[in-house]
């Protein structure tokens, strides 16, 4: 055993949320996660951390350049959302959204499946707890559709990680490779992964679920969930071809609801999943550059990601408002706030001398170096739809505008502290991207500050504001509800359940009805036959239908069973 792991001091961390003394608080939960990102700076190139559990060598910390490379975007940004969320008094909170961190760690450090999988379900409980502690009935509500979801791909997950060791394979995380596209394992396992991805259709519990949190709550769940899905798709199924396309589409569908939101943080929400698709795409086209572009797009994405929801966040507790159709003439009452976003959307557009120039641009890149024309074409499409949807509609409509003459509350100085320290790491990875490119895992050379690179960046972004300026008349709009594929499941899931659970009691009746006429025909057979008529005639006959429809769904359930028991037994 060499190395602390830093995943440990997060949750040692998290325990100091139960302090009364909010100053004392404050101070050690400052000092804890500063620790565990020195924790990870400290980590040596190859360090383990193993324990030997029935037979099998458990490996709860393993690290290389890939994991080093998240492990410290990962501390850092716990770092700034704790200082974000000093603020809140919900302690509930802050150790909620330490464990959620620190289990993120524990996945990207994992150097086994069985660690793996412990720490992905701890991160998906931790979370759930952030979302819920948002305090309102929709936060609830979400949580517990978030639950329902990340429980299915959690199920997914250890089922593909269940077939791939039965098969024969070791314990240790290894990459699956090209050659386990004809295993069920390898699907089983992508798509458990991709629902943290939020790879549509499997995406809507993010915007779903996000914007209920409190607005220190979804400055954590927008850094770790979809990036360690990231992590582990790049550490697993680099060069896989399904990627390639899921990640493009991902790019162009967050960007379409985007445009079409009229809720601030719903609107980040559809960009997270947009975001996240170009690094998808990059670990489907799996050449040195795509990879490195993927890694370094995640690294940069986490931080300019959480810097809009901060400053989002600001507005929300500001003005106790979050629709844009609602929002309007902030720039001059909250500046700095305006400031601070303006520099998160021009990251997040790629917008020169900001850290998304340096990250998405070597995806698009790879693309084009890997002659997949369209796929290129698309990404670049899709950053259009970026800056106009966060870096002009927004900051438009919620900071532009008349004088509504709010009465807003002052933001604590924390908040924009954390907001001040996130702005200036994307100003500063923008300028100088080689400490950033240093510390990739896969060799790769890539300039993006050449004068073609520029120029096209800047056509692209001057045509699409001058397009913006010329329309900005018909963005108001009215208030609307965006729909998407949560629908299914918000409308279709609670009468389903409602039917699936009567006809189960009613089979159970019907059960106990056959079992009491077994028993009376044992002590007396005319009286089977009596009961039989009975039942056969009045309102037997519609308890005798719903039994009918009920006991396909019980074949299914058998047959499943049979099947999953067979597998079991036949591995």
């Amino acid at each position: 055993m060499n190395g602390l792991h830093p995943a440990l001091l997060l949750f040692l961390t998290a325990l100091l949320a139960a302090c009364p003394r909010p100053r004392l608080r404050q101070v050690g939960l400052l000092a804890g996660t500063l620790l565990a990102l020195l924790a990870v700076l400290r980590l040596a190139g190859d360090a383990r951390w193993s324990l030997a559990l029935s037979g099998y060598t458990v490996e709860l910390l393993r690290v290389d350049a890939l994991s080093r490379v998240f492990g410290l975007i990962f501390a850092l940004i716990t770092v700034l959302g704790i200082l974000y969320a000093l603020h809140a008094p919900r302690r509930g909170e802050q150790a909620a959204a330490l464990v959620y961190a620190g289990a993120a760690l524990g996945v990207v450090f994992a150097g086994d499946w069985l660690s793996l999988f412990v720490f992905w379900e701890l991160m998906a409980v931790a979370s759930l707890f952030v979302v819920w502690c948002g305090g309102t009935p929709r936060s609830r509500a979400a949580g517990f559709r978030y639950l329902l979801v990340h429980a299915a791909g959690g199920s997914l997950l250890l089922c593909g990680i269940l077939l791939h060791l039965a098969a024969g394979h070791p314990l240790a995380l290894e990459a699956l490779g090209r050659a386990g596209e004809t295993e069920a394992a390898f699907w089983l396992i992508l798509l458990g992964v991709a629902v943290n991805a939020a790879v549509p259709p499997l995406h809507a519990w993010l915007p779903d679920a996000y914007p209920e949190a409190s607005v220190s709550g979804s400055v954590f769940l927008s850094a770790f969930t979809t990036k360690a899905a990231v992590y582990v798709l790049a550490r697993l199924f680099a060069g896989a071809e399904v990627l390639v396309w899921a990640g493009t589409v991902m790019a162009l569908y967050g960007v379409v609801f985007a445009l079409l939101e009229k809720d601030m943080r719903r609107l980040l929400a559809y960009h997270i999943v947009s975001q996240v698709g170009y690094m998808v795409t990059g670990v489907g086209l799996g050449t040195a550059l795509a990879l490195s572009g993927a890694v370094a797009h995640a690294f940069c994405h986490i931080l300019y990601k959480a810097l809009l929801f901060m400053a989002t966040g600001a507005v929300l507790y500001a003005t106790g408002r979050r629709r844009l159709t609602e929002l309007g003439g902030l720039g001059r009452h909250l500046p700095l706030v305006a400031l601070l976003y303006l520099v998160g959307a021009l990251s997040i557009s790629g917008a020169p001398l900001f850290n998304g120039f340096i990250s998405k641009s070597m995806v698009i890149a790879a693309a084009t170096e890997a002659h997949r024309p369209l796929v290129s074409l698309l990404l670049e499409l899709a950053s259009v739809g970026t800056f106009l949807s966060v870096g002009l509609k927004l900051p438009y409509l919620a900071f532009a505008g008349p004088d509504r003459s709010w009465q807003l509350r002052p933001v604590p100085a924390s908040m924009l502290l954390a907001m001040g320290a996130a702005a200036l790491l994307c100003l500063a990875l923008g300028l100088f991207p080689g400490w950033l490119y240093a510390r990739l895992p896969f060799a790769a050379s890539y300039h993006p500050y050449s004068a073609a690179h520029v120029v096209s960046t800047l056509q692209l972004l001057g045509g699409t504001a001058l397009g913006f300026w010329l329309c900005r008349a018909k963005l108001h709009g009215t208030p609307a509800i965006t729909l998407d594929t949560d629908w299914w499941y918000r409308k279709l899931l609670p009468p389903a359940s409602r039917w699936l659970i009567a006809t189960a009691r009613q089979a159970g009746e019907a059960w106990q009805r056959c079992g009491e006429a077994l028993l009376a025909w044992g002590q007396n057979p005319a009286l089977v036959g009596e009961r039989l008529r009975r039942w056969q005639q009045g309102a037997a006959k519609t308890d005798q239908a719903r039994l009918s429809l009920g006991l396909p769904v019980l074949w299914v359930v058998l047959v499943f069973a049979g099947v999953a028991l067979y597998t079991a037994i036949a591995g």
